[in-house]
Order: structure tokens, then C-alpha cells, then sequence
């Protein structure tokens, strides 16, 4: 079937001049590879907080604490899905993340003493549900009624404690032209939380948020390697694709 193209896609080149080009750009993903290497080192070497709060959970077999979501394993990361309690659906950019968690990607976390959850603030009736809909096989957890959500930042509400979200106070996204609207309600927000049991001992040693949840969703990075990227309007360069998405991939075509 034939597409109407844009003007501006990459220049037509003969293979030579292409290997050359390729070639050059060769080194810089090798020096990026070091430098998120490096990176991931220094992530290791953070310092942890021992979590001392008595947190409540509600999945399929009733009431647990933290340590119960790391199912005996080592190593938790919380997903914090945006699921208000007062929402009948998910958040479209969290369920597009979630729709690529496979069994298989379970598993392999499994193989490294790690597990992976999805918790959100939405009653549990709401996300097995929502679960079910979707086809969905991953542990997902309600925190409703618990701080879980306020302490890590993911819902934010001025009412129960000065807003922070990814590191920055509501007066510094203010300044980044990124103010917060709660109307009355409490916003939630996405975010990523790694956590260590050493014992009976459970630590918080990460949380990522914004764009740094990416990683989660494999089909963005496999985008970057195609010419007409993620085909979202802030991609350089400008005008390659005919059609601007939003950040949200179920939406697609």
C-alpha cells in the first residue's frame, strides 16, 4: 500500500557514505553505553533508608504489609500505577506501560531474586477488574486508605504534605512552567520504587519518576532506533512524521 511521505525524512545516501555515517554514530552509542554504565554504578552505590512505617495492602489473598509484596525474594520494585480511587479506568500512559509486562519478564526478574508489582490507590475491587479487562497476569496491589502513595510521592496533596514530585517542590516546577492543578482533589502521578530485605528489615534504596520510567516501556526505546522515532512533537527533527502521536501508544493506529 503506498503512504504519502514527508519532506523531511534522511537523506538518500549511497551504502559507503551510510557505513561512514553509521560509523560515526558507532561511537557515540559506545561512549553513552559507558556513560549509563557508569551510571547504573553509581546507582548501586546509593545509600538506603530502613522503612519503619507498618504499610497495608490489599491484593488477592487479603491484607499484607511490604514485605509480603516481595513474595520472599530479595528485591521489590513497585510500580505505582496512576489509578485514582475515584476512576473508573487507569491511566492510559501507565496501562501502556503495563501492557508490556510479560510472564517472560516476570520470570527473568524472578531469576535475579527480584519481583515486580503494581500498586495503586484505587480499592482492589477496581484494579482486579481493571486487571481482568486487560488481560493482565502481574501482582497488583491496592494501597487505599494507606500513606503508601503521599510518602513516595506519587499522590500529591497539598492537604496532607508539601508537594514534591521527582525531586522538585511545587515551587520549582512552578518556575519550569509545570505548576500543579488539584481543584479540590488529590493528583496522582507515575513513578518507580526499588526496595532491598536484608532479614526482617525492609530498605527503600530508589525512586524514579517523569521520564525515567521510559525503561519500563521497551517499545519506546525500540522506536529511538527507526527513523521516524516515537512520532511525538517534541523529537528533533521536527516534521519527520505525518502524524504527532501523544506519549500514550495504545492510541496508535
Amino acid at each position: 500500500m503506498t503512504q504519502t511521505t514527508t519532506s523531511n525524512l534522511p537523506a538518500v545516501v549511497s551504502r559507503d557514505e551510510w557505513l561512514a555515517a553509521r560509523t560515526e554514530l558507532l561511537a557515540k552509542e559506545k561512549e553513552f553505553t559507558r556513560l549509563r554504565d557508569a551510571l547504573s554504578a553509581d546507582r548501586r552505590r546509593l545509600p538506603m533508608v530502613e522503612i519503619t512505617r507498618d504499610y497495608v495492602f490489599e491484593g488477592p489473598e487479603g491484607k499484607v504489609g511490604l514485605a509480603d509484596l516481595f513474595h520472599g525474594r530479595r528485591q521489590l520494585v513497585v510500580g505505582h500505577f496512576m489509578f485514582h480511587p475515584d476512576w473508573d479506568a487507569g491511566c492510559p500512559g501507565c496501562t501502556a506501560g503495563a501492557d508490556e509486562i510479560s510472564d517472560g519478564f516476570l520470570k527473568h526478574l524472578a531469576a535475579r531474586d527480584t519481583t515486580f508489582v503494581y500498586v495503586s490507590r484505587a480499592p482492589l475491587a477496581k484494579l482486579e477488574a481493571y486487571k481482568a479487562q486487560k488481560g493482565w497476569t502481574f501482582p497488583w496491589y491496592s494501597s487505599h486508605g494507606s500513606d503508601f502513595n503521599y510518602d513516595f510521592d506519587v499522590t500529591l496533596d497539598p492537604a496532607v504534605k508539601p508537594v514534591v514530585y521527582n525531586y522538585r517542590t511545587a515551587e520549582e516546577h512552578a518556575a519550569r512552567g509545570e505548576a500543579f492543578e488539584f481543584e479540590g482533589t488529590a493528583l496522582e502521578r507515575p513513578g518507580r520504587s526499588s526496595f532491598l530485605r536484608d532479614g526482617d528489615s525492609v530498605f527503600h534504596t530508589y525512586s524514579v519518576y517523569a521520564r525515567g520510567l521510559e525503561s519500563m516501556g521497551g517499545a519506546y526505546y525500540l522506536l529511538d532506533e527507526t527513523a521516524l522515532g516515537r512520532q511525538e512533537d517534541w523529537e528533533e527533527p521536527k516534521g519527520r512524521s505525518q502524524a504527532v502521536r501523544g506519549a500514550n501508544p495504545e492510541f496508535a493506529d
